[in-house]
């Protein structure tokens, strides 16, 4: 393995979590909870799963869910927001 990844292994993965919560909050606030229902408890369940991972010091687990949680809960609150735009004013 290269020092890079040996690197990003080691090192807590503070950014993507907080990317990942972010997510999940603005999600939250667009309706993804009502619009999106199953993609935001997949994204919920996936910022659980990296949060359980971060505190055993699983680093890479932790990284890998914490960006899935992100990039679902990216894809509720696009659902949301697509929903919302649908509707009639």
């Amino acid at each position: 393995a290269s020092l890079m990844t040996v690197e990003m292994i080691a090192r807590a993965p503070v950014q993507e979590m907080s990317n990942a919560r972010q997510a999940v909050r603005a999600a939250e606030q667009a309706g993804a909870t009502t619009a999106a229902p199953e993609v935001m408890a997949e994204a919920r369940q996936l910022l659980k799963s990296a949060e359980s991972h971060l505190r055993r010091g699983d680093y890479r687990n932790a990284r890998d869910e914490a960006e899935l949680a992100r990039t679902r809960a990216v894809e509720a609150r696009s659902l949301a927001e697509t929903a919302k735009a649908s509707q009639p004013p």
